[in-house]
């Protein structure tokens, strides 16, 4: 299209605003931190490797604190000359929010239960109202109870995260988990909802929680040292002497977790590792009866289940790893005599179950495309439920009822903003509750998205979506993002960002690699990138880059890549191999130091991450992660410009891998483009808790980006 007048002044008010920030920071910008060497011998199996920044693991040290804290001041520095772009940048994308907002009740026995969120507030209000009527419907004219009012929970903390809360069943009493520093270090408390008077409950350190009948007795996980769910407990409020410890895992590579079946029938205690599951119950009306096993754990063998009527209805991989669904007696359950309803396929993984009185839904990955499947328990027929898209993301949600003919699930692609269906289980039909609001000039009917595959080099084909504004796009190479992740088997599935629509209304491209790793295609998928294959992940990323390349959708000196923990090792594998393919890198709580941290158990995770990446105790798994570890195979040249975030209190991936990278690179690096390190002294792995403070650092992130596009002069079309 020829340039008109306008948009000459605005591109060259652009270029103008660019070069003196560039300026600016040229005149103004320190020299960056240099962290002291302090050589370690970290050599094994005969492999020399000297760490000259193993002290960084010391927080206590404080030269560790000194080094942090400079980072982040040098980080501070380099975006001064941007904080007006920035500041605009952040306002643009609150502008999109509907701060004063209500989600989609959900009913949950004689209570609708839904949150709201209020106008200049950080976090959410959890309320609920009793339902009315024969039919328990929802009205505004039933009285409303507050059963947490997170801002005023949150108040002179720095962080604060809901970690679960549940309501007894009688629905007098709530239990409800926070954690205050990110780290996962989560604390147990419980009230009166009524008098909203607390109960004498606190339990430290715990992972998962579940109410037995009686509305007494909680069962609870707690953590080992390493953060490990590993033990259950039961506590009965009010009772005097020591809670009951129930169950120890032992094994290390297997973590705890616990749940109700949909009728709440049975509590569902699961004891997992990467690739092996063992399911124990217990009958939630004797709550000091004994828990039994299902099915036996054995190597490999993975399954999950729901219960109905006397029969247990289950997921399991014994006959194929994408799984088949059995049903077997809840009594003397068995694999041998199990009824098969659906059968192992191999282009199809089955994902996940849900269980209603009359009818179960089903969600399957079918070549890489979810589809939700109904079954009608009283003869096994089924249909699917038509979503008019290809490619889409959809999750069950808010499905507290078991006595139901309605099925809740939330839905959202690249271009629509999530959304909140029930689906009619008798009539067939689909009910939109709610699209989540985005303020402003915003219509979907302005962009568009589709898919294009890339040649990995063992000729296997990589998808990669792709969401852009029509009216922006044009037949020269424009900037584009990259993401990628490809870990644990989790699909990268095509979701909606209002926040990203500031990157598109500038011309920029989105897009998603759906290398092998993680589940996008099916379990084949992942357990084709994970172990001896983990380097598939990173020859699918840089493949996906090479394609958008010869596609003539980019070039290397517009192409941005960015990922986050297990993705920020494919960021740091993909730098390290192709550093001439990309711009600039975007790295948020990335996993660097593979081989260090993986020799060392105490950390946490560790020792259950050894059937993804493996067990650098043994030579030949040595070999496999050596051969990309980021933060090893880093060496002298010239890299893109790198922006690495990450939160003090990581519980995940802890603070040192990043810091440890960072140190390190400076001494290789040798161009001059920007190398920050964005250290927050008072999160974790998540990052900011506020919805306020997490987009705000979007916003830094994203104008660290559109400055490396030399865009931060451009205003929002």
């Amino acid at each position: 299209m020829p340039m008109t007048p306008v948009r000459r002044l605005r591109l060259l008010l652009a270029v103008c605003a660019c070069l003196c920030a560039q300026w600016a920071m040229a005149d103004s910008l320190l020299a960056p931190p240099v962290a002291p060497r302090q050589p370690k011998d970290v050599s094994v199996h005969g492999d020399r490797r000297i760490d000259d920044y193993f002290w960084l693991r010391d927080r206590s040290n404080p030269q560790t604190d000194a080094y942090l804290r400079a980072e982040a001041g040098y980080t501070s520095q380099w975006f001064k000359p941007l904080a007006g772009f920035r500041e605009a940048l952040y306002q643009e994308m609150l502008a999109r929010v509907k701060q004063a907002d209500e989600g989609v009740p959900v009913r949950d026995g004689k209570y609708w239960y839904f949150s709201r969120t209020l106008e200049g507030a950080q976090y959410p209000v959890h309320l609920r109202r009793a339902a009315l009527g024969p039919e328990r419907s929802y009205s505004e004219a039933a009285a409303q109870e507050v059963l947490l009012d997170m801002n005023a929970m949150a108040e002179g903390k720095k962080y604060l995260a809901l970690a679960g809360k549940v309501v007894s069943p009688d629905g007098k009493r709530l239990a409800y988990a926070l954690d205050e520093t990110g780290g996962h270090d989560n604390t147990i408390y419980a009230k009166e909802i009524a008098s909203g008077q607390s109960l004498p409950v606190r339990l430290d350190r715990t992972e998962g929680f579940v109410w037995a009948d009686d509305n007494r007795t909680l069962f609870y996980l707690t953590q080992d040292q390493a953060r490990r769910a590993y033990r259950l407990w039961r506590h009965r409020i009010g009772a005097k002497g020591r809670d009951a410890l129930l169950y120890e895992e032992k094994d290390e590579q297997f973590g705890l977790s616990i749940d109700s079946t949909q009728d709440h029938r049975y509590l569902v205690l699961t004891s997992a590792s990467k690739d092996t599951t063992e399911v124990r119950v217990l009958d939630a009306a004797r709550p000091l009866g004994a828990w039994r096993v299902v099915i036996p754990r054995r190597t490999g063998r993975e399954y999950n289940l729901e219960h109905h009527t006397g029969r247990f209805y289950m997921l399991v991989n014994d006959t194929g790893r994408t799984f088949r669904l059995v049903s077997t007696s809840a009594t003397r359950p068995s694999l041998r005599g199990a009824r098969e309803i659906v059968a192992q396929r191999a282009d199809t993984t089955l994902e996940q179950l849900l269980m209603f009185k009359q009818q179960m839904v089903l969600q399957e990955r079918v070549l890489g495309a979810l589809k939700l499947r109904v079954f009608e328990l009283a003869d096994l027929s089924s249909h699917a439920i038509d979503m008019g898209e290809a490619v889409y993301a959809v999750a069950a949600s808010g499905n507290g009822e078991y006595d139901t003919n309605s099925f809740r699930f939330n839905y959202q692609s690249l271009s629509t903003p999530p959304s909140v269906y029930d689906y009619d289980l008798i009539e067939r039909r689909l009910l939109l509750r709610k699209v989540q609001p985005v303020l402003g000039a915003f219509d979907a009917a302005h962009y568009a998205s589709r898919r294009i595959f890339a040649s990995a080099p063992d000729g296997t084909q990589v998808p990669v979506s792709l969401v852009y504004r029509k009216d922006m796009q044009r037949s020269s190479p424009a900037p584009l993002l990259l993401y990628g992740y490809g870990s644990y088997g989790v699909p990268m599935d095509p979701w909606f960002s209002s926040t990203r629509l500031s990157l598109l209304d500038r011309g920029v491209i989105f897009a998603v690699a759906h290398v092998r790793g993680g589940g996008d295609m099916g379990r084949a998928w992942y357990d084709d990138g994970k172990l001896a294959r983990k380097m598939n992940t990173f020859t699918d990323f840089i493949a996906a880059a090479e394609a958008l390349v010869a596609q003539g959708l980019t070039s290397p000196s517009q192409l941005i890549i960015r990922g986050g923990s297990a993705g920020g090792l494919l960021m740091g594998v993909a730098t390290n191999l192709r550093p001439d393919l990309f711009k600039a890198v975007v790295s948020e709580v990335p996993f660097l130091d593979v081989v260090t941290t993986m020799l060392d158990e105490t950390i946490p995770l560790t020792t259950g991450e050894f059937i993804e990446w493996g067990n650098p105790k043994i030579r030949e798994q040595y070999k496999w992660m050596r051969a990309y570890s980021p933060y090893d195979n880093l060496k002298p040249g010239a890299y893109p410009a790198i922006y690495i975030q990450t939160g003090v209190n990581d519980s995940q991936v802890a603070f040192w891998e990043p810091a440890k990278y960072v140190a390190r690179l400076r001494t290789l690096k040798t161009d001059s483009n920007p190398l920050l390190f964005d250290i927050n002294m008072d999160v974790g792995h998540g990052g900011a808790s506020g919805r306020f403070d997490a987009m705000r650092e979007e916003a830094q992130i994203q104008t660290f980006m559109l400055q490396q596009w030399g865009l931060t002069g451009q205003t929002n079309p």
